[in-house]
C-alpha cells in the first residue's frame, strides 16, 4: 500500500509541477501585459469568451467597438496567449517599419497547412530569398500584359451583369465579381482558363477558398483547437484536409502541366531565337504567367522545388482573388451610393474612351486619375485585410508600456484609416482625400491597405490595376445604385472583410 502511495504521489507531482510552472509563468505575464489596458480576462479562454457564440458580422462589430475604447493600444488573451492591438499610425511605424520585426504573428500558423511557407507566411532568411526571387515578376512590363486579361475579364462580367440592367430590381452583384476576379488570377497566376464567369457552375476551387477562409475564423475562436494535435482530429480539422486536397491538387496539375510545356518549348526552340519565345505564331507577344515565371527563376537559380512554387503560387492565389473580389465588390457600393461622384467617374472615363468598346489599356487605366482615387478611399473604409499581425524580435516600448521580445502585436488596419486627425470627418466617403495635397504631409502609417515597410504587399499595383479596369469596365456600361445604406450593409470579416450577404445593385444601362 505504501508503495501504491508513493507512487500515487509521484504521478500527481508529476501532473501538478507542469501545472504550477504554467500557473507561475501567467502570472508573470499577467503582471507585465495587464499594465495595459484591455477587458477582464478569464484562466484558458482569456477574452475569446467576447465572441462565443457570436455571428461573424457580430464578430466584427464586437473588435470594432472594443478597440475604439482604447487609446490605440489595448491587450487581449486569445486564450492563454497574450496579444497586444495597435490602432494608431505612431505605435504601428514603430512596428513594421523596420526590418527587425517582419516576423508574422503565430497564428499565421494556422494557414500553414494551406499555404506552406509562402511569400505570407514564411520568417527569416528564407522570406528574404523568396520576396527578392518574386520581386521581379510584378514588373511593369509583366503588368502591362495582363491589362488585356482585366479587360476581356471585365468585358465578360458587363456582359454577364446585362440581364439584371433595368429590371427594377437588385442584382447581388458579389458572386459575378468573385467569378470575374477567379478568371483573372487563375490566367495571371496559372496561367490556365476556368472560364468561371460563363460555366454557369460553382468552382470547386472558390468554394474551398472560402470554406478554408470560414475555418479559419472558427478555429480561431475556439481556443480548444488552437494546438495542431487536438485540431487534426477535430471535425473541423478534417474538412480543412478534404478541402487542401482539392486546392493543393488543383494547383499541383497546373504546374506539372506547365513545367512539362516550358520543356518542350525550351527543347524545340533553338537559343539563338531564345528571345522570340515571347511571340506566339500571330507575332503577338505571349503571356507570361506568375507560375511561368516561378519556374523560369526555378530553374535558373535552382532555389525553388515544384512544392516551393505551389505555395507562391497558392499564396498569390489566395491574396490576388480573395482581396481584389473584396475592394471591387465595395467600391462599386459606394459609387453606388453616391451619385456625385460616380458622375465624376463616369466623366472621366467617357473623356477617355469616347463612347467606344475597345479594351481598356495600360495608358488609359493610367488616365483613371479620379477612379484611383475612389478604389484608395474604398481600401481606407473598407481594407481587404482588416487585421494583420506581426511577432516582436525585441522588447519595444509603445504609449509608455513595455512590451517584451515574442509577443505577438495585431495591427487593426480597419481602425488605423478612422484615425480623425487624419481623416477628418472619417466615416464619410471622399475620394478627394487621396488628392496630393493632401496625402504629402499625411502621417505615411495612417493608410495601410496594403501593409508597409519590407513586408508590403508585393502585389499592390496588380490589385489597383485589375480593381481600375473591371470597376470601369462595369461603369462604362452602367449606371448603378445601391439596394442597402451604410449601416445596413454589414461587415463579415474571415480573413477578408466581405460584405454580409453581398452587394445587392440595381443597374441602369447608360450611353456615353
Amino acid at each position: 500500500m505504501d508503495l501504491v502511495g508513493s507512487v500515487g504521489k509521484g504521478l500527481l507531482l508529476l501532473l501538478l509541477v507542469p501545472f504550477l510552472q504554467w500557473l507561475i509563468r501567467r502570472v508573470q505575464l499577467s503582471r507585465i501585459y495587464d499594465k495595459i489596458p484591455g477587458p477582464k480576462a478569464y484562466p484558458f479562454v482569456g477574452t475569446l469568451y467576447l465572441l462565443f457564440g457570436k455571428k461573424p458580422h457580430e464578430i466584427f462589430t464586437i473588435i470594432d467597438q472594443r478597440t475604439r475604447e482604447y487609446d490605440g493600444i489595448h491587450r487581449i488573451w486569445v486564450g492563454m496567449t497574450p496579444e497586444v492591438r495597435l490602432s494608431k499610425a505612431e505605435y504601428v511605424e514603430q512596428i513594421i517599419s523596420a526590418s527587425k520585426h517582419t516576423e508574422k504573428a503565430n497564428l499565421y500558423r494556422f494557414l500553414a497547412d494551406w499555404l506552406g511557407e509562402g511569400l505570407l507566411t514564411s520568417k527569416g532568411e528564407r522570406w528574404f530569398q523568396h520576396r527578392k526571387l518574386i520581386t521581379p515578376t510584378f514588373h511593369f512590363h509583366i503588368l502591362d500584359g495582363f491589362c488585356e486579361v482585366f479587360a476581356e475579364n471585365g468585358s465578360v462580367l458587363v456582359e454577364c451583369l446585362e440581364r439584371h440592367a433595368d429590371t427594377g430590381r437588385p442584382v447581388n452583384i458579389y458572386p459575378f465579381v468573385t467569378k470575374a476576379a477567379l478568371d483573372v488570377i487563375c490566367e495571371t497566376a496559372m496561367g490556365v482558363q476556368v472560364h468561371a464567369q460563363t460555366t454557369g457552375e460553382d468552382n470547386a476551387y472558390v468554394n474551398a477558398v472560402y470554406e478554408l477562409s470560414s475555418l479559419f475564423m472558427e478555429r480561431l475562436v475556439r481556443p480548444w483547437l488552437h494546438p495542431d494535435w487536438t485540431f487534426r482530429r477535430s471535425a473541423l480539422g478534417r474538412r480543412q484536409a478534404e478541402l487542401l486536397a482539392v486546392l493543393h491538387g488543383y494547383t499541383r496539375k497546373v504546374i506539372r502541366e506547365r513545367r512539362h510545356t516550358l520543356e518542350e518549348q525550351h527543347q524545340q526552340e533553338p537559343e539563338h531565337n531564345q528571345p522570340e519565345a515571347e511571340k506566339d505564331t500571330f507575332g503577338r507577344r505571349k503571356r507570361l504567367a506568375f507560375l511561368d515565371l516561378l519556374l523560369q527563376s526555378a530553374t535558373s537559380s535552382g532555389l525553388l522545388s515544384d512544392e516551393d512554387v505551389r505555395k507562391e503560387v497558392d499564396t498569390f492565389m489566395f491574396e490576388g482573388h480573395d482581396t481584389t473580389t473584396a475592394g471591387m465588390s465595395w467600391a462599386l457600393f459606394l459609387l453606388a451610393l453616391h451619385p456625385d461622384v460616380q458622375e465624376r467617374v463616369h466623366q472621366e472615363i467617357d473623356s477617355i474612351f469616347h463612347g467606344s468598346d475597345r479594351p481598356a489599356t495600360m495608358q488609359d487605366l493610367a488616365e483613371m486619375k479620379l477612379l484611383e482615387r475612389c478604389l484608395k478611399e474604398t481600401l481606407r473604409l473598407y481594407p481587404s485585410l482588416a487585421f494583420f499581425g506581426r511577432t516582436l524580435s525585441e522588447d519595444v516600448t509603445l504609449g509608455g508600456y513595455h512590451i517584451p521580445a515574442g509577443t505577438i502585436v495585431g495591427i487593426h488596419t480597419y481602425n488605423v484609416h478612422r484615425d480623425e486627425r487624419f481623416f477628418p470627418d472619417a466615416e464619410t466617403f471622399d475620394p478627394d482625400r487621396f488628392l496630393p495635397e493632401h496625402t504629402e504631409r499625411r502621417h505615411p502609417y495612417a493608410y495601410i491597405p496594403f501593409s508597409a515597410g519590407p513586408r508590403n504587399c508585393i502585389g499592390q499595383k496588380f490589385a489597383l490595376l485589375e480593381e481600375k479596369s473591371l470597376v470601369s469596365a462595369v461603369l462604362r456600361r452602367f449606371r448603378i445604385r445601391s439596394h442597402r445604406t451604410r449601416a445596413e450593409q454589414l461587415i463579415v470579416n474571415e480573413l477578408i472583410t466581405r460584405p454580409k450577404d453581398g452587394v445587392l445593385l440595381y443597374l441602369e444601362k447608360r450611353v456615353p
